[in-house]
């Protein structure tokens, strides 16, 4: 484990945030949790929203297509860590390790994506409501969902991919939940310039080009807000959109945490800015697309309402 210039065979140690076993056995709890309140959250949108006719719209078709991202995105890393936080070996394999951060960075990409495409829905919806059913019509929304998912697999790819030209010498111990990009990037003993000049080029593209997208979006949102004369109208309008801003503010805001920083400065102390994008943010997005939202209580009430006459 600690020697060698060639680990592509060797496994990696992920020591999770604490190596104390009592504060193993609270985050053990505490994540699975989260994590069954983020499945449980998630499958209710996707259901209500499949079960309902009223909410066959390209705003909820895309928020079920979310929901599915964020429940595969922590299936991906959760289940893992559960195991390492209960188990004394703590060992992903290389290629283990190379899937995980596939899929991980895959998934990531394709909630920034489909939240851009969220905001643009809104746009279309607020800015020009007489040409929205022409506009957002379900050939153009399958085409934006498969645009984002054909990008968020290369984005995926091409990282994964430039992370095999990576050596790992000496220590593979991972102090965090998940094998992260750059937690993998400092463990490294070559030249990993390639790999950082890509990240941002990449990195730019898919996060940078969407966020500019939905700032402009949101700019003509509020004009065109601030243009209806009604005050009801107004806050039926803005009502519309407060709940894809919470989500983009959390997404961001989390996200800019951990990667707005110089790679040499990487450290342990980011586990819980990690930690809020990879699980907080997915648990979070179900309770703020349905805690105003009256279409969304209807949908869940009248899904439940029916599981519960099936019981009885």
């Amino acid at each position: 484990m600690d020697g060698g210039n060639q680990s592509k065979g060797s496994d990696f140690l992920l020591l999770g945030m604490s190596e104390s076993p009592e504060q193993q056995r609270i985050l053990f709890w505490m994540f699975l949790s989260m994590y069954l309140v983020t499945v449980v959250g998630n499958v209710l949108i996707i259901l209500a929203i499949s079960s309902d006719s009223r909410l066959h719209t390209p705003m909820y078709f895309f928020l079920a297509n979310l929901s599915f991202t964020d429940l595969f995105f922590v299936t991906n890393t959760i289940p893992k860590m559960l195991v390492n936080l209960q188990s004394q070996n703590k060992a992903i394999s290389y290629a283990g390790c190379l899937t995980q951060l596939y899929f991980l960075v895959s998934l990531v990409a394709l909630d920034n994506l489909i939240l851009a495409v969220m905001a643009y829905d809104r746009y279309v919806a607020i800015c020009c409501p007489l040409h929205y059913t022409t506009a957002m019509s379900p050939k153009l929304c399958i085409l934006l969902l498969s645009l984002c998912g054909v990008l968020s697999v290369l984005y995926g790819l091409i990282h994964t991919l430039l992370m095999t030209r990576v050596t790992f010498c000496g220590s593979r111990k991972i102090h965090y939940i998940f094998c992260e990009m750059y937690v993998l990037l400092r463990l490294a003993c070559s030249n990993i310039q390639i790999n950082h000049t890509v990240l941002i080029a990449t990195g730019c593209f898919i996060f940078l080009i969407p966020f500019g997208f939905m700032i402009i979006s949101y700019v003509l949102i509020v004009r065109a807000i601030l243009r209806i004369p009604s005050v009801s109208k107004k806050y039926k309008a803005f009502s519309t959109c407060a709940s894809h801003l919470g989500v983009v503010s959390l997404f961001y805001g989390t996200l800019c945490m951990v990667y707005l920083k110089p790679l040499h400065t990487y450290s342990v102390k980011d586990s819980v800015a990690t930690v809020m994008y990879a699980v907080v943010t997915p648990m979070m997005n179900p309770f703020l697309y349905s805690l105003r939202n009256k279409d969304m209580h209807g949908a869940l009430g009248r899904l439940l309402d029916k599981h519960f006459q099936r019981l009885t």
